[in-house]
């Protein structure tokens, strides 16, 4: 069986000491994911990462530049390729109609000072975000997001 490889656009935009991430509920348990999706064929990618957070979550964004990649190679219908690109906040759009995903139950503002204990996924994102923020070193390709990775602990 053949599996495709599907590349999405993710943001990261932070606001006053918070970064921006999208809520989902499955009914049993609440998580955030950064805001983006897959890419559409004759999109470039900082294209498709406006076009993700505007339909996701009402919100103009510049794409300036790309901070990390993560991929999800194991036990998913597909290999997920994810570049995550530092955006800067514009505003909001008027009169947005978001187009969420399944389970997405709106957006909200994460304190950075405390993201390694939000469960914000994929977990190995959290620390790279912090240290980002915080001006310190890190590492722009993160790998595969492994169940039982320290970070996917909490």
């Amino acid at each position: 069986m053949s599996r495709q490889i599907r590349t999405s656009a993710k943001a990261v935009i932070i606001q006053n000491g918070k970064l921006l991430a999208i809520k989902l509920n499955d009914g049993k348990e609440e998580w955030y994911i950064l805001p983006g999706g897959g890419q559409d064929c004759e999109e470039i990618l900082p294209q498709t990462v406006e076009r993700e957070v505007r339909e996701e979550a009402g919100i103009e964004v510049k794409c300036k530049d790309l901070l990390f990649v993560i991929e999800g190679v194991h036990g998913e219908s597909f290999h997920r390729m994810d570049l995550v690109f530092l955006c800067d906040y514009l505003g909001n759009t008027p009169n947005a109609a978001l187009q969420g995903d399944t389970n997405q139950v709106g957006f909200g503002w994460l304190d950075l000072s405390i993201l390694n204990k939000l469960p914000l996924y994929p977990s190995k994102l959290r620390r790279p975000i912090m240290n980002f923020h915080e001006g310190k070193e890190y590492m722009k390709y993160l790998g595969n997001e492994e169940i039982g990775d320290p970070e996917c602990l909490g």
